[in-house]
């Protein structure tokens, strides 16, 4: 695991001081790799790579990077871990390959060299960003694994195309002067963050999850960042895994289905095991977690040492739980309960650690527990995957429910969302037990809020549907799509979501926030539950074996009784903080400090009057705005930590001219 950063240029015109600008970038990733760092150029062919590293698996010198091929043909600069590299090693030593050590990158260049980077790829497992430049073809080769676990930005300054593991890295790099992006700051203000499809910075592209892209330097005369998403080859899809998969029929013997998912469960569990440094994991006591430990536990010669993060308020704190299953399977478990003043004094960094606006506050525990783990360890196992893969969240068992309601004529819908928003919050918990709603869609709908419900009434269908459940109630409104259009080609809606929530929210937002929470500590975090094999054999599961009686991961439930009580087999809220608490208590100044100064109402983007309406309503508990309210102020936030670190204000030419008014009520206009 590591940073990487490097350039490609046009020989005959670059300027030398280009190329040494390496250094520098990849200096400004000394958090993702602070056990070393390396640099490669050949100025005759316009390149330069740069490698900090965060040894794992070799910690000798023959691990170093970057790493140049056996006939010295290929190099490569490579962030991640390829899990099967001691199989795919056994193939290419059979064929008469020799090694020189013992690391999954030396592994990785071997396959490229024997087999071609398109072979290499399909044949890894695992999590990575990598750089390979061809010093034969003279071409720059840009790959990320399949579900984009591992980050790779990429863009055009000075005449020269530039990739980094990490935005900050460009600062350091001759030329390049961002500009905001209006579709980058109105997607944020819609969600609490960006997806792979865009960036904060307009000259800025994200090589996709599963994606390649492949540059010579005579071609970069020619190139424009608006270019270079269209020349990206996707090296793997979810949609065309789907396509080539034969689903499982309904009437499968779910004891097959377990022993199948328990057999990769096992094998993605133990090849992520494999290191040369001190291992563990991140335990919450929720299905996923605890699953991934059991079976840690089982492969592992000697207790794991397994983490939790706790929180004072007893609504958000599961502490308990999560020492109850430690308790039960054995391992050497930690737990840290964080007090508010703890919490919060972390928030300044938040912006420098995620480089682009990001809003998903659960980033403040998941950097606290990446902390409190790499006191011991320097690579963590998680259970992050399960709810995507096999149906853990809410919206998936609750659009069951709602589908009814969408049938009704929009115009009683919308009249019944003008009610319930002039309902009360505690009218509305009445109306719920009224109505013997059962607990946990009691739960869930007071999770979405009243007023999220009452957008969700005006859905047109199972896509607008999901936009408004994911999105904040006041954001700008979300383009449509083409008339017909189906997620990976999936005429389910619920298998609409899960796809979207696979290849949007997951990469978009859980990926991000655990990758830039675990690296800046120096922290390896590796999730089982995201192999590919899984992923896929996920895939070819019957709906009916996820969704089940009201709940979701069914399949996993099932298996996690093997290891675990009944009484042990819960789920979790999710990793929460009390931050609307927060917002009306310790952070009221500070979030009132960030909102006046955020004056994107002068580039038409924000209605400063609605900003000041929602701040107003969740200062008065009214309604709880905390993620709307979360998100301006890292919005604000990070500009503010742009504005110290550059110099200068970031170009707002983006910005204008401003947009169309937001639908009524909406504190952001739409783009």
């Amino acid at each position: 695991m590591c940073g990487i950063a490097g350039l490609l240029a046009d020989p005959r015109t670059v300027d030398p001081e280009t190329l040494s600008a390496v250094a520098a970038m990849t200096e400004r990733l000394a958090h993702r790799g602070p056990c070393g760092s390396g640099f490669w150029s050949d100025p005759e062919a316009g390149v330069a790579l740069g490698h900090r590293r965060l040894s794992i698996i070799d910690l000798s010198p023959a691990g170093r990077q970057p790493m140049h091929s056996e006939s010295a043909r290929l190099v490569v600069t490579f962030n991640g871990e390829i899990y099967n590299f001691q199989e795919i090693r056994r193939d290419l030593t059979a064929e008469g390959y020799v090694f020189r050590g013992h690391s999954d990158t030396e592994v990785l260049l071997a396959a490229c060299e024997t087999w071609g980077l398109a072979r290499a790829l399909e044949r890894c497992a695992g999590m990575f960003a990598l750089a390979l430049f061809d010093r034969r073809e003279r071409v720059l080769h840009l790959a990320r694994d399949r579900l984009g676990k591992k980050p790779l930005f990429v863009t055009l300054a000075g005449g020269a195309l530039a990739f980094a593991s990490e935005l900050k890295a460009f600062a350091a790099l001759p030329g390049f002067r961002p500009s905001l992006s209006r579709a980058g700051v109105s997607a944020f203000l819609r969600q609490g963050w960006i997806g792979e499809d865009g960036c904060i910075w307009r000259e800025v592209v994200k090589l996709p999850p599963g994606g390649c892209l492949s540059v010579e330097a005579r071609d970069l005369a020619r190139l424009s960042p608006d270019d270079l998403p269209g020349r990206v080859r996707r090296w793997w899809t979810l949609e065309e895994a789907i396509a080539t998969s034969a689903p499982l029929p309904a009437e499968t013997d779910p004891a097959a289905v377990e022993e199948e998912l328990d057999r990769l469960l096992r094998l993605a569990v133990s090849q992520r095991m494999i290191a040369d440094v001190p291992l563990g994991a991140f335990l919450s006591g929720g299905i996923d977690s605890s699953l991934v430990v059991a079976l840690m536990q089982q492969h592992s010669g000697r207790p794991v040492r397994t983490y939790t993060i706790g929180f004072a308020e007893a609504e958000y704190d599961e502490a308990d739980q999560a020492a109850r299953v430690a308790a039960h399977l054995g391992t050497d478990h930690t737990t840290f309960r964080v007090t508010p003043a703890e919490a919060m004094a972390v928030i300044p960094e938040l912006p420098e650690i995620w480089d682009e606006p990001f809003a998903d506050e659960s980033q403040i525990p998941t950097l606290l527990l990446s902390r409190l783990a790499r006191r011991d360890v320097t690579v963590a196992l998680s259970g992050d995957g399960g709810d995507e893969g096999f149906g853990g969240y809410a919206r998936h068992f609750l659009y069951d429910r709602i589908a009814p309601l969408l049938r009704v004529p929009s115009g009683v819908r919308r009249a019944a969302a003008s009610c319930l928003t002039a309902m009360s919050p505690t009218a509305w918990d009445d109306l719920l037990r009224a109505c013997r709603v059962p607990a946990r869609l009691h739960r869930a709908l007071r999770r979405e809020k009243l007023h999220k419900f009452a957008h969700l009434l005006t859905a047109s269908d199972a896509l607008d549907w999901y936009d408004q459940v994911t999105g904040f109630p006041s954001g700008p409104a979300v383009p449509r799509r083409a008339a017909g259009w189906r997620p990976g080609g999936l005429s389910d809606p619920i298998l609409q979501i899960l796809y979207r929530d696979t290849t949007e929210y997951l990469p978009g937002d859980i990926l991000v926030k655990v990758d830039r929470a675990s690296m800046a500590v120096g922290l390896e975090c590796r999730a089982p539950l995201l192999d590919h094999r899984v992923i896929e054999f996920a895939w070819r599961i019957p709906l009916g074996m996820k969704l089940r009686g009201g709940r979701g991961k069914w399949i996993l439930r099932r298996l996690l009784q093997r290891h675990l009580g009944e009484e042990l087999l819960q789920g979790k809220r999710g990793f929460d903080v009390p931050v609307g608490a927060w917002q009306r208590g310790p952070l009221r100044d500070w979030s009132d400090a960030q909102m006046n100064r955020l004056d994107l109402g002068n580039d038409g983007l924000l209605d400063r009057g609605a900003v000041r309406r929602a701040w107003a309503e969740h200062l008065s508990g009214r309604w709880d705005r905390s993620r709307e309210i979360w998100a301006l102020t890292m919005l604000s936030a990070w500009m503010g930590h742009w504005q110290a670190g550059a110099g200068r204000e970031p170009d707002r030419a983006a910005l204008a001219p401003g947009p169309a008014p937001a639908r009524e009520g909406a504190m952001v206009a739409g783009c």
